[in-house]
């Protein structure tokens, strides 16, 4: 297979972590080329090279930004992604089953298939995992803004969104989807590609990446102490108290708020006016994924 490397040297921080990084890479894939990124959106520009070129392979190394950067420059190719996770919630790493140690990830794509996946569409974007509108938009906006003064990091997500719970204010949304118009308040509203935000917290347990559907999921606006309760829960795929989530599946939604709408695709905060348009892509995207998945 003609595989091209790209690895972000900035994820994970540790000089020394990069050197093993790059010695795992020449042990499993010795006759793989390699090119660092330089720059925000180089990845996109390495992969879409890599896919007019021919290559059979980019394997991205790195956090959800380098993943997704590299992922939308191979929608509709026939050049298949396979990733090595160095981000802190990883989530469509871990939906495709791949080792978070990059030691063991690097042998599990040695021996990986390459499946044709789904892919979101937002107002003609595209995210691989989790797209929505509400509170989890919110703290990914607030954090984009924070992380340009301030260090990012667990902890500042953590208590930007413990902040987000109590003073979010839950919009009106307007929504229509599989024939049906519906007026909805919810805290948040995700379209699942895959099941899980990252770290297992799973918001949509039967998500398929290859069923040509989104899970439209909503979460209900519920008490703070009903929330508290119900968090816990979402680290599992079955149980979910007071009926605090419902989900549908469907190809395409239109939302309506007079006004902006803060969005986000796998995490990256948007912003637009009015109307926000979710679509998929049925097997529009190539991953590499581990036999035992």
């Amino acid at each position: 297979m003609k595989t091209l490397i790209i690895i972000n040297p900035l994820s994970g921080g540790q000089q020394r972590e990069l050197a093993d990084l790059e010695k795992a890479a020449l042990i499993n894939f010795p006759h793989a080329d390699g090119v660092f990124t330089k720059y925000a959106g180089h990845a996109t520009e390495l992969a879409a090279k890599a896919a007019k070129e021919g290559y059979d392979w980019v394997i991205a190394a790195g956090g959800d930004g380098t993943i997704n950067e590299t992922a939308k420059a191979l929608v509709g190719t026939h050049t298949a992604l396979g990733i090595i996770p160095k981000g802190s919630g990883n989530g469509l790493a871990r939906e495709l089953g791949m080792p978070l140690m990059y030691e063991q990830a690097w042998v599990a794509l040695q021996k990986a298939e390459a499946v044709a996946c789904d892919v979101g569409v937002a107002n003609g974007e595209y995210f691989f995992n989790l797209a929505g509108v509400g509170i989890e938009a919110q703290i990914a906006k607030d954090f984009a803004e924070y992380g340009k003064t301030g260090k990012r990091g667990k902890w500042p997500y953590f208590k930007l969104g413990t902040k987000a719970v109590f003073s979010y204010e839950p919009k009106t949304l307007r929504v229509r989807y599989n024939g049906k118009d519906e007026i909805i308040t919810p805290l948040t509203l995700v379209f699942a590609n895959g099941s899980q935000y990252g770290s297992n917290f799973t918001i949509a347990p039967r998500a398929d990446l290859t069923d040509g559907q989104l899970d439209m999921v909503e979460v209900s606006t519920v008490s703070k102490w009903k929330m508290a309760l119900a968090a816990p829960t979402f680290f599992n795929k079955t149980f979910r108290p007071f009926d605090i989530t419902h989900t549908q599946k469907t190809a395409q939604a239109i939302i309506n708020y007079e006004g902006e709408i803060v969005y986000h695709l796998d995490g990256e905060p948007k912003i637009t006016q009015n109307e926000l348009k979710i679509s998929v892509l049925p097997k529009a995207l190539k991953l590499l994924i581990p036999h035992k998945f």
